[in-house]
């Protein structure tokens, strides 16, 4: 199945004219509208249709969609006419690849991210943060016995490296302290943290992980990578109640309405996660769509009726199976066919990273999600590790024929031409992590891959060229959940320091905006329901304070979502919540809504939520 920007444009050009005729026909002449929308712009989505002036909603759904006079048509003695009063009405954001269950945590913890999420941007700055989260959360440290960080990023760090062992026990030494990367891939924990999970000179590497040593001696200085970091975290997660899991999981769900999301994804979930998700989902409490993809190698059990599904209950449903191949390319974790521009401390000239998995596995993982018909999510930033992923799903295309599994290459950062092509002609969709080009493209360039791999991390413009579609993302919480950032960095590709990295991969507006909600719903398999304003779809919307389409695209990230709205119904206001902020003493900014979180504490969360 050759996946083609044309090929499905086509398909779904035919699919919303049929569609919208039948929903018309079906709404009828005599039907009235729940509300209207009217005085802004109203950016459709929809290549018949780019553009409208008002929109009518009925039931959840969209009635009508067009002039200002033929929508008008469906208003009746009870329809709500809603003023955009300038502003701009877009499709309900949906997210490709995030962790919405994950950034709860990220919610309730210290916020080490640098800036402009943060304000760590060196070791002492990190220590003050940690001491002073510890001081103002006296009852989760008494419940729980850890202090507990999130964020925090070695290449932005003035000493250039990562916390160790040492730097933390000036935090605390009778608590347990532990930070996470940015990247979620690798954390760092302090001398009694280390001693209570039995870690020391004796213990081995996990397959898959590193645990880093201090300078000739095999004692742990403190930081964990990848398998080595994750078993400890997820054993951690697994001491919290049911209540502390549910309150995360509205936490971060909290996040993503604030920017827009109308759909969300939990893109690499346990056992736990996924009993916690659906026991909100059987609640009612949850109101935007949530996405699960269990871990292939712990969730597979979980992957059955009525859950497993392409419709949602309560909002919730499994998509499909996550597989993790490699790591961090910021991290230098990831897998690569090349060496590092500069490889870690300690390590050979030649380093490249390392896989998670053997290709035996890989294939055995693979062959087992075609087999049982479940689409298959691949982590996978370093080339080496998208050629694992590739070769497997030949295999399994060999063995199991060619069918509409959409499978999906998440971050494909690293992903070379020809492998951008074997995308396109094994139906693999990649949904590419462009922010990078923000957050760390000066990294990428300078330390990571140098000034020749560099630019093409995130290569939109390759899979512009063949026809692709493709997806972009922000892999919450690596990054806030901030669509516009997305948006942004997609078409702008600018980095920290001002310089465009890439320029040949920047896409127009539209495009971005396209990857972030139909082309996303098309990769949920959700084409005939989301992405667009058309006649007949959910009416999930985000209103913006600015048009993204004609705003100078260097301003697209400074655009603010004022109301996110599912189904008809709004699940988020900005000037509510700028009113909560106030209450906290929170200044504005992305990071806002967590400093609210902890000042709310787990109750509040779970009673936000619920209300």
């Amino acid at each position: 199945m050759k996946l083609t920007a044309k090929a499905i444009g086509c398909a779904l050009l035919t699919l919303v004219v049929t569609h919208s005729l039948e929903a018309q026909a079906q709404a009828g002449a005599n039907a009235t509208a729940d509300t209207i929308y009217t005085g802004g712009d109203i950016i459709t989505v929809n290549e018949l249709q780019p553009q409208a002036e008002a929109i009518a909603v009925k039931d959840g759904r969209i009635l009508a969609v067009g002039y200002r006079d033929e929508v008008m048509k469906y208003k009746g003695p009870e329809t709500q006419l809603v003023d955009l009063a300038g502003n701009t009405l877009v499709p309900g954001f949906i997210d490709p690849h995030g962790h919405v269950f994950n950034t709860g945590i990220q919610a309730i913890s210290a916020n080490l991210l640098p800036r402009p999420d943060g304000g760590v941007n060196d070791i002492a700055q990190l220590q003050a943060a940690l001491k002073a989260w510890a001081e103002q959360n006296q009852k989760l440290t008494a419940e729980y016995g850890w202090i507990v960080g999130f964020g925090y990023d070695d290449a932005q760090l003035k000493e250039q490296r990562h916390p160790t062992r040492d730097d933390l026990d000036q935090v605390s030494t009778t608590l347990p302290v532990v930070i996470v990367h940015q990247s979620g891939h690798l954390g760092a924990m302090n001398s009694k943290a280390l001693a209570i999970l039995g870690l020391d000179a004796g213990t081995e590497n996990p397959p898959g992980g590193v645990i880093r040593r201090k300078k000739g001696s095999q004692e742990p200085d403190g930081v964990l990578e990848e398998n080595a970091f994750f078993s400890q975290l997820f054993g951690l997660m697994g001491k919290l109640s049911p209540d502390a899991n549910k309150a995360l999981f509205a936490a971060g769900v909290n996040l993503y309405k604030r920017f827009g999301y109308t759909t969300a994804q939990e893109g690499k979930a346990s056992l736990a996660s996924v009993t916690t998700m659906e026991a909100v989902a059987n609640s009612g409490k949850l109101d935007i769509d949530v996405v699960a993809y269990p871990d292939i190698t712990v969730g597979a059990e979980a992957m059955k009726a009525p859950w497993l599904s392409r419709t949602y209950s309560g909002h919730f449903r499994l998509g499909g199976i996550k597989l993790t191949l490699d790591g961090s390319p910021q991290g230098k974790t990831a897998w690569l066919t090349q060496p590092y521009y500069k490889v870690p401390a300690g390590q050979p000239p030649d380093y490249h990273g390392y896989p998670a998995f053997t290709d035996q596995q890989v294939n055995g993982f693979v062959d087992q999600a075609f087999n049982n018909n479940w689409q298959v999510l691949a982590h996978v930033n370093g080339d080496a590790a998208i050629d694992q992923f590739i070769n497997a799903v030949r295999a399994a295309e060999k063995k199991y024929g060619m069918a509409d599994r959409r499978p999906v290459a998440i971050h494909a950062q690293t992903a070379r031409l020809d492998q951008v092509e074997s995308f396109k002609a094994l139906g693999i969709i990649p949904s590419f992590f462009p922010m990078h080009t923000y957050y760390w493209g000066d990294w990428h360039r300078d330390s990571v891959l140098g000034p020749d791999r560099a630019p093409n991390i995130s290569p939109t413009g390759w899979a512009i060229e063949r026809g692709m579609i493709f997806t972009s993302h922000h892999d919450a919480p690596v990054a806030m959940p901030d669509a516009l950032r997305v948006i942004s960095s997609t078409v702008n590709r600018v980095t920290r320091s001002g310089q465009v990295l890439g320029p040949e991969h920047r896409t127009t507006p539209l495009v971005a905006l396209k990857a972030h909600t139909l082309w996303s719903a098309y990769q949920y398999f959700e084409e005939k329901s989301k992405g667009s304003l058309e006649a007949g779809k959910l009416a999930d919307f985000a209103v913006l304070d600015g048009n993204l389409l004609t705003v100078n695209p260097l301003k697209i990230a400074e655009i603010k979502v004022l109301e996110t709205i599912k189904e008809g119904k709004t699940v988020y206001r900005r000037d509510t919540a700028l009113k909560a902020d106030a209450i906290t003493g929170c200044v504005e900014s992305d990071a806002c809504f967590m400093v609210a979180s902890r000042a709310l504490g787990l109750a509040g969360l779970i009673h936000t939520h619920a209300h």
